[in-house]
């Protein structure tokens, strides 16, 4: 289980994403709260602006105050050291 830094120290499992946008859209703003109305929602921005909404496969969605390119950096820098890894023990 490779976990990624949301912001403040909150960790989200990279393997059970299935988006990271933007809260701007209407769609989103729906989805955001519907999840809420249902309680399905997890805020991780600790009462700062929310700057990237997270839809995992369980249906839950995460807000966090980061913005989505810089989570989707650190998914990118984990998928990257998850690969050195399995290319060293391979040789």
């Amino acid at each position: 289980m490779k976990l990624i830094n949301i912001g403040f120290g909150n960790m989200v499992n990279a393997q059970k994403l299935v988006a990271m946008v933007s809260p701007e859209s209407a769609p989103i703003k729906r989805i955001v709260q519907d999840a809420r109305d249902s309680g399905r929602l997890i805020d991780a921005t600790y009462g700062r602006r929310t700057r990237a909404v997270l839809i995992t496969d369980s249906d839950h969605v995460v807000l966090s105050a980061i913005q989505p390119e810089t989570v989707a950096n650190r998914l990118t820098d984990t998928i990257e050291g998850e690969l050195e890894e399995t290319e060293v023990e391979d040789e």
